[in-house]
């Protein structure tokens, strides 16, 4: 795991001073390294956390055999000596320099091509690629989103790399917030791909590479698409798993078994998260099956018991036998993280569940250098109580007529109703099941109506040229979660988390070969009885009694709305004055202070529209301060 940036055009070195590698510092503390094409016009600049090959023979960025390409990688290769065991098989295989994962995949580009050599990687990744010959940089994100990839033209100078406040020190580097992403965030509380906060800058979708020929013209860049999780959804729905309940268990049994034991590669200590829940029950019992000696977890629980979850870790870790850490954190001490999230996160990003992420990260990371994640296991197998939900709610409105609908709902909002029947008059109106969930999801139902000027951007909640072939509504909520909210909300929440605390977060149930298998299994293999995830229970009853892990579902959340009321009163009321708001220019301040008031004053609970909006100004403040 590490961080990179890059751009074109002169050197900014001497200006920039130690600011240039030290940006990144907390992705990749261990070393700092500098390439530069002077006659090409480019720099590299890599930071480096050492996982595999921890010599000097793994730093980057890295130059190939052949000497034609340079690479700067941030992430992991699990099956990196499957890989070179094939390049020997084919008499391509270099006097190898060391054991990094980064010398393998430099060799497979240089052999194969970039296309074939990306689609043979297991893994999390992004990268950089300058090929010299060509004079093409290439940029590569792995196929589900787990490491983040920038990259945009400013004033004529491409820039690139791992978070955006690395390009944000580059002199060239415009500083405008684009209007229309501030509108969709508001929409999400956080902003999906390919945007970005910045005008100019976007984000590299998952699955895809960038190849630009030309360093100073931007018509010259080119995506190219080579997973796409759209064709693995409808091509696993029409060619379903043809086995039995048992046979399915055996095989997803024996894909985790081998994603698990490729994500324990690691030339430094490991470990792993353990709420208790099933996803990271299963991934510590599968890791713990694998190991010798009994693996570290982590786990944190609250003085809340509304919000704690410690005591299920705690009976699951002595089951296994884990050596295991868990800390109990009080109020003070999460919402003492809240001043460090607009350094944490580069852009806006407002999942409450980022604080408590934030501080078992670095609980685990006194401990361990890398922990595998549960995540994953709720978009893929239907996990969320949202996608049974939603479906009985529907069946039932669609009966009732539109326009009826649509009047109760206007007439009903102007009262005092409890919070749970005032969120359903937010769907009332709901034109379709797809209208139904974008209202259902949507934190901000209008957010055009709320950032002045801005148009928001088109999304895949309402692009339906965007949607795979799915049948029925619960599976088309998890094809539009996994590349929507898994991505660009749970991923970054997790990566970024962690590499503000130098930790590298693996996650086995995003394999992409286990993503390929899930879309085969039919929908009553993953909610059945009233219950999602029934195949992953399944499994995970092999290893954990039923009693330990069946109860109702918490969520990893903080009391948002009681601390917006009491102790974080004082700094939402200062954000969020109608004289900062009206001088900002970026919201209108009418709305944003109604809803302000209806929280304050306990009518409503906006505890997570006024986050989205406080965490956009709280980052506002630091970029612009």
């Amino acid at each position: 795991m590490c961080g990179f940036w890059g751009y074109s055009g002169v050197s900014v070195s001497e200006s920039l001073g130690a600011l240039e590698g030290n940006v990144l510092f907390h992705r990749g503390p261990d070393s700092e390294g500098r390439w530069r094409d002077e006659q090409g016009g480019l720099t590299l600049v890599h930071r480096r956390l050492s996982i595999q090959d921890t010599s000097s023979a793994g730093e980057q960025p890295m130059v190939s055999s052949c000497s034609r390409f340079v690479i700067a990688f941030n992430g992991e290769i699990y099956n990196h000596l499957e890989l070179r065991q094939a390049l020997q098989e084919k008499g391509q295989s270099p006097q190898w320099q060391g054991h990094s994962d980064t010398e393998t995949l430099i060799t497979c580009i240089a052999q194969w091509g970039i296309k074939e050599a990306l689609r043979s990687l297991v893994g999390m990744f992004a990268f950089a690629l300058w090929d010299r010959k060509e004079k093409t940089l290439f940029l590569a994100r792995d196929r589900v989103g787990e490491k983040p990839l920038y990259w945009g033209w400013q004033s004529g100078t491409l820039l690139f790399g791992s978070e955006l406040k690395a390009l944000a020190i580059h002199p060239d580097f415009g500083n405008q917030v684009d209007r229309s992403s501030l509108a969709i965030y508001l929409r999400h509380n956080y902003i999906p791909a390919p945007y970005s906060i910045y005008k100019g800058i976007r984000k590299v979708r998952p699955g895809h590479f960038v190849a630009i020929t030309d360093l100073r013209n931007p018509q010259s860049a080119q995506a190219e698409t080579y997973w796409s999780a759209n064709k693995v959804i409808e091509e696993g729905i029409q060619t379903p798993f043809p086995g039995s309940d048992d046979e399915a268990v055996d095989e997803l049994r024996g894909l985790v078994r081998r994603s698990v034991k490729g994500e324990m590669l690691s030339d430094v200590p490991i470990g792993a998260f353990l709420s208790g829940g099933i996803d990271s029950s299963l991934v510590a019992s599968v890791m713990q099956e694998q190991s010798t000696h009994p693996i570290k977890t982590f786990a944190i629980g609250f003085d809340d018991v509304r919000y704690n979850e410690a005591q299920h870790a705690s009976q699951v870790a002595r089951h296994l036998g884990t050596d295991h850490t868990e800390m109990y954190v009080s109020s003070e001490d999460a919402l003492n993280v809240i001043p460090a999230l607009p350094d944490i996160y580069c852009e806006p990003f407002a999942d409450s569940s980022q604080i408590p992420t934030f501080l078992v990260t670095k609980m685990a990371r006194k401990n361990v250098t890398v922990a595998l994640s549960g995540d994953g296991g709720d978009e893929l197998f239907g996990g969320y109580n949202t996608y049974q939900m939603a479906v009985q709610y529907w069946s039932s409105l669609r009966k009732i007529p539109r326009s009826f609908r649509a009047l109760a709902a206007s007439i009903l909002e102007k009262f005092p109703l409890p919070e749970r029947i005032y969120k359903l008059t937010r769907v009332l109106g709901a034109s379709s099941e797809c209208d139904f969930y974008r209202r259902m999801v949507s934190h901000w139902g209008y957010p055009n109506d709320v950032v002045l000027d801005a148009q928001e951007y088109p999304s895949l909640l309402n692009s339906s040229r965007d949607w795979p072939e799915t049948e029925g509504f619960s599976q088309w909520m998890m094809a539009v979660e996994g590349q929507m909210y898994m991505p660009d909300d749970i991923l970054v929440k997790v990566d970024r988390a962690a590499m503000a605390n130098s930790l590298e977060t693996r996650i086995p149930l995003l394999d992409h070969r286990l993503i390929e298998f899930a879309w085969t299994l039919p929908n009553e293999m993953k909610i059945r009885g009233g219950q999602g995830k029934w195949i992953l229970r399944q499994l995970l009853y092999g290893y954990v009694p039923r009693e330990l892990i069946e109860r109702p579902k918490k969520g990893f959340s903080v009391p948002l709305a009681d601390w917006l009321r009491g102790p974080l009163r004082e700094w939402a009321e200062a954000l969020l004055s109608e004289s900062r708001l009206r001088s900002e220019g970026y919201f209108e301040p009418r709305v944003i202070r109604a809803a302000l008031l209806e929280h304050m004053s306990g009518q409503r609970d906006h505890s997570s529209r006024l986050w989205g909006i406080l965490m956009f100004q709280a980052w506002l403040e630091k970029r612009f301060a």
